[in-house]
């Protein structure tokens, strides 16, 4: 459903802003017929909703029989308001309210799109030539084999270009075959690997001023999926070789190792210093939540975002450009409309107990305790007191020093070390010059932002005819 459906898309959304209105008082109107069911409906959505984030929060902060509980609770609560409503004859009121609100939203949402807006929020590229002397450095187990799966090494050949693949028999710098390639005279730098394969190739691009080829190859390629680059088929991404076109985008820098993505620290951060986070991750992460929530194992943060402090953080997100919709519990799904607007996102959670979980769940970004910002620099250092384990391994190219004075863990792009404090986050903008196809199946507009002033101006306006 597009708001341009029709041959006038004025008057398609101004119909679809009608719709939304109609079908948001429909909403209402379904809850306070129901009478006194209808403070049934709020009050007891409200109540479960309260109960499962602090049932989760017990779940994960505590073991033995809190976690028990905690886990009974946060399942046993939408259970709960599920067995009122029918036991208070209002099921059908609620669901009939939650399906007319999931339609006014749908077409309140459809009704702002404007297309000609929508295009200009998202990045534009610029013709670029074919080069001469591409050179795409692979690694064959990255993604569980998509190199071989897709043929890509055969298919890159095929346009021009030499691959170099990964020896996964030994610890291979990148980075140093990267600058190799560059020193024997390639004119572009290419990746089939994961984000932080892919951010160390696109430093050295970066420094020659050489264009970069994402090839979608890793296991989760968020900068290839808000690159818009088709994340089921990466030789696809190929095609940048021969009809391309080429992006100009900011490259993040955190303790001078580049970054594409993000840089969490933290809870995260700490989790995945685990040696048996790769093989395990949820059940590790179950397993050592409570020490780092509860028990003093985890480093509490302190955060200078530009000139505003943020004191006592227990998770802390920077990315690479802000997230179009902030959700410190999705950012795996969220995407980045843009990559060259000079900023970096900065998404910083403390929640302190069951309390605070509750109002997070309810408030959302609106809460006390999640901060939503953006920023050109942010500092993080330990809180003091606070009983970080620097547990890091140091490795993976980073300046890590594997201590447990004077240093905090940091997953960069997925990759676990342990950096030196004060660790600082940077954005060089523009740096990077990025290769893609012409075709980007996967580039998606940012979704305008809700107002429902707007959404009424526009139900009710009617344009004068000359």
């Amino acid at each position: 459903m597009t708001a341009s459906g029709s041959g006038d898309p004025a008057r398609s959304a101004r119909r679809l802003a009608r719709c939304a209105l109609l079908a948001a008082a429909g909403a209402v109107v379904a809850i306070v017929t129901a009478l006194t069911g209808g403070v049934l409906i709020l009050l007891t959505g409200l109540v479960g909703l309260v109960a499962s984030a602090m049932g989760l929060w017990w779940f994960f902060a505590h073991r033995g029989l809190p976690r028990v509980l905690g886990g009974l609770l946060a399942v046993a609560a939408p259970i709960a308001v599920l067995v009122l409503y029918v036991v208070g004859g209002v099921w059908g009121n609620a669901l009939v309210a939650l399906a007319l609100w999931g339609t006014a939203l749908g077409c309140a949402r459809t009704a702002l799109r404007r297309p000609d807006r929508e295009r200009s929020a998202l990045m534009s590229g610029a013709p670029a030539a074919r080069p001469r002397r591409p050179v795409l450095i692979m690694n064959p187990k990255s993604g569980g084999g998509k190199v071989g799966r897709f043929g890509l090494v055969a298919r890159a050949e095929a346009m021009g270009a030499q691959v170099v693949l990964l020896d996964l028999s030994a610890q291979t710098d990148v980075t140093a075959l990267a600058r190799k390639a560059v020193a024997d005279g390639a004119d572009l730098l290419g990746v089939a690997g994961g984000d932080g394969t892919q951010a160390l190739v696109a430093a050295v691009a970066a420094e020659h001023d050489l264009p970069f080829l994402v090839i979608s190859a890793g296991t989760r390629n968020h900068f290839a999926m808000d690159l818009g680059l088709d994340r089921t088929d990466p030789a696809t991404c190929l095609n940048a070789l021969t009809d391309g076109e080429e992006l100009r985008v900011d490259l993040g820098e955190v303790a001078g190792r580049p970054f594409v993505n993000t840089v969490s620290f933290g809870v995260y951060a700490d989790v995945v210093q685990r040696p048996e986070y790769r093989d395990a991750k949820a059940g590790t992460a179950v397993d050592v939540l409570p020490d780092l929530l509860q028990g003093g194992e985890g480093a509490r943060l302190d955060a200078t975002v530009d000139t505003l402090r943020l004191p006592a953080q227990q998770a802390l997100l920077v990315s690479n450009n802000p997230y179009a919709a902030p959700d410190p519990f999705g950012v795996a799904s969220a995407h980045r409309p843009r990559l060259d607007r000079g900023e970096l996102g900065v998404i910083g959670i403390r929640v302190d107990g069951a309390a605070q979980a509750a109002e997070l769940a309810v408030r959302g970004t609106q809460s006390a305790g999640l901060n939503v910002l953006t920023a050109r620099r942010v500092e993080v250092v330990e809180s003091p007191g606070s009983a970080g384990n620097g547990n890091g391994n140091g490795n993976g190219n980073g300046n890590g020093n594997g201590s447990g004075s004077g240093g905090i863990s940091v997953a960069v792009d997925g990759e676990a070390l342990t950096l030196p404090t004060p660790v600082v986050c940077t954005l060089r903008p523009g740096a990077l010059r990025v290769r893609v196809p012409r075709d980007r199946p996967g580039t998606v507009p940012p979704l305008p932002p809700l107002d429902w002033r707007r959404i009424t101006t526009l139900a009710f306006h009617t344009p004068r005819t000359p």
